[in-house]
């Protein structure tokens, strides 16, 4: 056994770094957190310091006894895992867990931290080992704590006033307000109607466009003409006043330096991919891991491309910088190499994640040189960052701007511009992407003919355009990062994971890589924004990450800060949970009553999600309920649009003795004959479809089902049924899988109860053991003999402890699940 055990996160890493560390060393991998707090409320307790209570997570369990084992032979333990706040909490884990299993003693136990996975970075790792940072441990404590807190408070309160199953994040939350604002703003935007003019001119040369800037001797400004008529008088007039031609009346010639962007951080390295590659947050995060951690290039072995890609700073180290300048000059000349390095600042008030930017382990290393060791999204990456890393080295674009005014008579004037390159500089190699096209952006490589002051122009024709003003645009991955950095809301390794629970929990949808708030995320926002407006206020929230980067810093306690949120919290909530006994639940909306009955017609999200009702809990009759068409909203659903909805259920007739209904239900449009449901296809319309059609959808049901079960047995639970992704096991609670080498129909009683105990997990899906029994043909009951009488015993017994100890893990999931935070 090797004399000492370094630690990691990813097996990925262990592998590679387990080869330039040699046999002296044993590299494990934690794969990821190894403890967590225990699912369920007092997980933290405030009246004692707010004591935290962890626990093992159990798909780590025999990752972190593999740990523990190395480590009792171990003379010196090494903990190497991510060089971010996170990764800090990991290592202390780790310690903490070996400690309480008396694992250390008086062993060497110290931190090594490397920010690329190179055989440099390793060895000067470590040569410098140093302690467990406790303000770094502190500061992500406080915010574990933080987040649980708000979760297992908050979130009761919504499944009271809203729907069961919700959550409430201290940082979710407030990202969720920012697509609901904006989803608001769109509603609320009045488009305005405005007017422009331009003049096609037939210079000898080249033709080009102007616009008019100047009008009857006023600045033309965009509203100046908001109308058909006024436009076409205007236009008139002006054509009138040119008489075939326009006069250069001044030309301006402008040049500019354009600097290039800095290195990526965490949140411009999401944006760029975002805009530039396609890519989600999750995606552009999960590749960047594997280049981080380790790719194989050719004879050069298993080598990190990229260094640490959670980090908020804008530096490089100067053996970078030197490098970087040395394949500048290689490839684009010394004249491309800026006299100093350039030097960028932060906009992060706490830039200290990974201390360095994203950039490639060695510039050395083209994108053409590795790009046939990448997989495609990999390759895309790659050359994203080793571009915008030397691009950051180089010198700025020199551009020059031309603009040229140009009179149709005394009292009109259009300007065209057209800007040049001159140097390309850094462009030669990288430019940014931006979310919208700016208006000057459209001159930017525009050549324009040589003019003087006294050029006539001929002009082709003039042209008045109808616009209108559009809305703002609803927030891209890109630009929701964007906002949320502006705002100080999150840090670099929570933007993924912010977004990925928005849309998990179903309050958010992407449209065409576009945010759309689902009815139940409004409910929840405006619900938040009403009742607990400075939980999810944006300032507060900045602070609060502001006073945890304090933590990190060593500059403040993480007790005095823990108190500071929680009293007042606390006192809200329980303020709350009162006064809201008596509020109606969240975004009620009235829409009028029905002109047949006279009841109240109303939206509302209800316990499925959103509905209409007609009628109130005070009315005689019960109310009726109905749910939402796909695309139809709450917040926008109008009261004929509502009436139609409680056309359904329909009856459409009867087959075999059966009445034929179709109607909408939990899991969309349904078509049902006695017990048996079916459901409708994307082109079937509920109001529209005829019994024939439906009967059809009912009996492919009952086909799939009838040919489901390839093998039960009489007296036991567990069955052998063709499933969507093949053959497997099944007693109803638990799923188990088929060896691959077993036919199906020959499995005995014993073997699928050795499998189910073996590799049982808990069933999922609408499937039950229930419905599957009600199209079997049912068999007469055999006697059964002793032997399987000991067999559906022990089957029972197995079946019960595995069924326990599943729904005990079910159960601690959705109480975490409903405590997390992105």
């Amino acid at each position: 056994m090797a004399k000492n055990l370094l630690i990691v996160e990813s097996p990925a890493k262990a592998k590679t770094i387990n080869k330039y560390l040699g046999k002296d060393f044993t590299v494990l991998a934690s794969y990821g957190h190894v403890r967590d707090l225990v699912p369920k409320e007092g997980a933290v307790d405030p009246d004692h310091d707010f004591a935290m209570r962890y626990d093992l997570i159990e798909k780590n369990e025999k990752h972190v006894d593999a740990i523990a084992k190395a480590a009792k032979s171990a003379d010196a333990i090494y903990l190497a895992t991510d060089p971010d706040r996170e990764g800090e909490a990991i290592s202390w884990h780790v310690a903490e867990i070996l400690r309480e299993r008396d694992l250390i003693g008086d062993k060497l136990l110290q931190r090594v931290v490397f920010t690329e996975i190179t055989p440099r970075a390793i060895k000067e790792a470590m040569a410098h080992p140093r302690e467990i940072a406790a303000p770094l441990v502190d500061a992500q404590q406080a915010r574990r704590a933080l987040d649980y807190l708000v979760g297992f408070n908050l979130s009761p309160v919504l499944w009271r006033k809203v729907q069961r199953g919700l959550s409430a994040g201290r940082v979710q939350s407030p990202a969720l307000r920012m697509i609901v604002e904006r989803e608001e703003e769109i509603e609320a935007f009045v488009a305005r109607e405005y007017w422009s003019i331009e003049a096609e001119c037939l210079h000898p040369s080249q033709a080009f466009t102007a616009r008019l800037t100047k009008l009857d001797g006023q600045k033309f400004e965009q509203f100046t003409i908001t109308d058909g008529d006024t436009a076409e008088a205007a236009r008139q007039r002006i054509v009138q006043a040119a008489a075939g031609a326009l006069h250069v009346t001044d030309v301006t010639s402008k040049e500019r330096k354009r600097r290039p962007a800095a290195p990526f951080t965490t949140s411009t390295l999401q944006q760029e991919a975002s805009r530039k590659l396609g890519f989600t947050t999750k995606r552009t995060m999960q590749v960047a891991q594997k280049l981080y951690e380790g790719v194989a290039i050719g004879e050069e072995g298993t080598v990190g491309l990229i260094s640490y890609m959670r980090t908020d700073s804008v530096n490089l180290s100067a053996d970078a910088i030197s490098e970087i300048r040395d394949v500048i000059a290689r490839d684009f000349g010394t004249g491309a190499v800026p006299d100093k390095p350039n030097t960028y600042q932060t906009k992060s008030k706490n830039a200290q994640e990974a201390h360095e930017a994203i950039r490639p382990t060695s510039a050395l290393r083209t994108p053409a040189q590795v790009s046939r060791f990448l997989e495609d999204d990999a390759r895309r990456l790659y050359e994203l960052i080793w571009k915008r890393a030397v691009a950051s080295q180089m010198v700025p674009a020199t551009l020059n701007t031309v603009s040229v005014d140009l009179a149709a008579g005394s009292e009109h004037s259009f300007r065209v511009s057209g800007t040049t390159v001159i140097d390309p500089g850094f462009l030669a190699v990288y430019e940014e992407g931006k979310d919208t096209k700016a208006a000057e952006a459209e001159d930017e490589g525009r050549k324009l003919p040589a003019m003087k002051t006294g050029d006539r122009i001929p002009l082709d024709r003039i042209h008045a355009d109808q616009h209108f003003t559009e809305p703002p645009p609803r927030f891209s991955e890109a630009s929701l990062v964007k906002a949320l950095e502006e705002y100080g809301i999150g840090r670099p390794s929570t933007y993924a994971s912010i977004i990925a629970t928005l849309l998990f929990r179903k309050y958010v949808e992407l449209e065409s890589r576009r945010f759309h708030p689902t009815d139940v995320g409004r409910a929840v926002s405006k619900f938040l924004a009403a009742h607990f407006t400075q939980y999810v206020d944006y300032d507060f929230t900045a602070k609060l990450e502001d006073d945890l980067d304090a933590v990190s810093r060593g500059e403040e306690a993480w007790i005095p800060l823990m108190e500071r949120f929680w009293d007042p919290f606390k006192q809200l909530v329980e303020d709350k949970k009162e006064s809201l006994d008596k509020v109606d639940a969240g975004s009620v909306r009235v829409l009028g009553d029905d002109p047949v009955g006279g009841r109240q017609v109303s939206a509302r999200i209800g316990k499925f999600g959103p509905l209409v009702q007609m009628g109130t809990v005070e009315d005689e009759e019960k109310p009726k309920f109905a749910s939402l068409k796909p695309g139809q909203s709450i917040y926008s659903i109008s009261l004929e649009d509502a009436l139609e909805l409680f056309k359904l259920p329909r009856t459409l007739g009867e087959h075999n003795d059966e009445t034929v209904t179709v109607g909408i239900g939990r899991f969309g449009a349904f078509a049902k004959r006695g017990s048996v449901y079916a459901s409708l296809k994307k082109e079937d319309d509920p109001y529209t479809i005829e019994l024939d059609r439906a009967v059809a959808l009912i009996e492919e049901k009952e086909e799939i089902a009838r040919n489901r079960i390839i093998k039960q047995w009489d007296g036991s639970d567990i069955q052998v049924l063709n499933g969507r992704f093949g053959p497997y096991i099944s007693n109803g609670q638990l799923n188990g899988k088929i060896p691959k080498d077993r036919e199906p129909a020959s499995l005995t009683l014993e073997e699928v109860t050795k499998l189910l105990e073996e590799t049982g997990k808990p069933a999922r899906g609408r499937f039950g053991k229930k419905a599957t029994k009600k199209v079997a043909e049912k068999k007469p009951a055999a006697k059964k003999a002793p032997a399987k009488k000991a067999t559906k015993k022990a089957a029972k017994k197995t079946a019960k402890k595995a069924t326990k100890k599943a729904a005990k893990k079910a159960v601690k999931k959705t109480a975490a699940k409903a405590a997390s935070e992105a």
